[in-house]
């Protein structure tokens, strides 16, 4: 929640700042810089230490980051939260993902990391609406405050994880390092499948989630109204994801659900720029929202299934540092474009970008239907 309350708080914040187009999206890339280089080793970490101690110790500096932000104001502020927050986030969601890729196979994962994604989803759904609302009827500084309440929270909750989320488990340097899991990327067709969905979709929730609520405050639409934007994105992603094994089902399986999923994100995010009222802008949104509610989810059960236990949570690792690298550059790259372009043409152009991710995915299907088979025989 802590996370989708900044992707509506940073980006206003720096406008009260008098940020520019360019500004706002370096400021947006910065959580991403670290993750981008530890993924694949915080990954190792997880495995080797168990769940319960990285899900706290990111609690604690999701914390500190919007508590940084409320204790030093302006653009110092800015980059320390974004910083920490980068770190902290990254964190948790290793430690999540490796647990619940633990839990079974099959329909019963797809089950799993779906509700996984829907609990995700309703924090997503939440935190740009409450952003919002307090932005508008408390100021910036107080919403910081609260961000700060609410990510303790998930400090508590990590000592509450029993089992196998406490455990360790001995590696060996040799399957968990970068040189394994590029192995891995060069040789694993359901590896590549789920990275490049993945990379594909984050790079356009780093565009929407980036450059939506600046597009919408150049038109003059109110905090709280671009907060339900941005939650009812996320309501349509957390409505789809309790259903995920029978939505696979029913669009002809993995392969088919991912190519149309990836499809159905390229084309709202190309449309989003030509619309100007919240009713079409809102149908964008939903579409975007079911399109990443079921591709997120369904890239990690295919990654989960297609990775040994030892390399999982560094495969998971790889997969983030892909998501981290899109979310880094998504903002800068399109920053620059907005301030010389328009927002029609920045939604356009990463919209197109999703569209080659989604050919590159059509190849590699066929090598990932042959490898599902021959998985379903063992």
């Amino acid at each position: 929640m802590v996370q989708s309350m900044l992707l509506v708080t940073i980006p206003l914040y720096a406008l009260e700042l008098g940020a520019s187009p360019v500004m706002i999206g370096s400021i947006l890339s910065v959580p991403y810089i670290l993750p981008l280089i530890f993924a694949i080793p915080l990954g190792a970490a997880v495995t080797r230490i168990g769940g319960v101690k990285v899900i706290v110790a990111g609690g604690f500096g999701m914390t500190m980051g919007p508590l940084a932000m409320w204790l030093v104001p302006g653009y110092t502020g800015l980059i320390i939260c974004q910083l920490l927050v980068g770190v902290a986030h990254i964190l948790m969601v290793l430690a999540a993902q490796s647990i619940i890729a633990g839990l079974g196979r099959g329909k019963a994962l797809e089950q799993y990391f779906g509700w996984y994604a829907t609990c995700l989803s309703g924090g997503q759904l939440v935190g740009p609406l409450w952003a919002g609302y307090m932005i508008d009827t408390d100021g910036t500084r107080s919403t910081f405050a609260v961000m700060a309440g609410i990510a303790l929270i998930s400090v508590a909750s990590g000592f509450f994880l029993t089992g196998a989320a406490r455990l360790g488990q001995a590696t060996r340097k040799s399957m968990t390092g970068f040189r394994a899991q590029g192995r891995l990327l060069k040789q694993n067709s359901g590896v590549q499948i789920s990275i490049a969905t993945t990379v594909a979709v984050m790079f356009a929730m780093g565009a929407y989630g980036s450059f939506l609520p600046v597009y919408l405050e150049s038109l003059s639409i109110s905090a709280t109204m671009i907060g339900s934007l941005v939650s009812l994105r996320a309501f349509a992603s957390m409505a789809i994801r309790p259903f995920m094994a029978p939505t696979i089902s029913l669009l002809g399986g993995r392969a088919a659900a991912m190519v149309i999923s990836v499809g159905l994100v390229g084309l709202a995010l190309c449309l989003t720029g030509f619309f100007e009222n919240i009713v079409p802008l809102g149908v964008l949104a939903l579409a975007l929202g079911v399109g990443s509610g079921i591709s997120q989810p369904l890239s990690m059960v295919v990654l989960a299934e297609h990775v040994d236990a030892e390399q999982r949570a560094g495969a998971l690792g790889m997969r983030l540092m892909g998501n981290r690298g899109v979310q880094f550059s998504a903002p800068l790259l399109l920053g620059v474009l907005a301030e010389f372009t328009s927002f029609t043409v920045t939604f356009l152009v990463a919209g197109v970008v999703v569209f080659i991710g989604l050919a590159i995915i059509y190849r590699l299907v066929p090598g990932f239907k042959q490898r599902e088979r021959d998985l379903a025989v063992l």
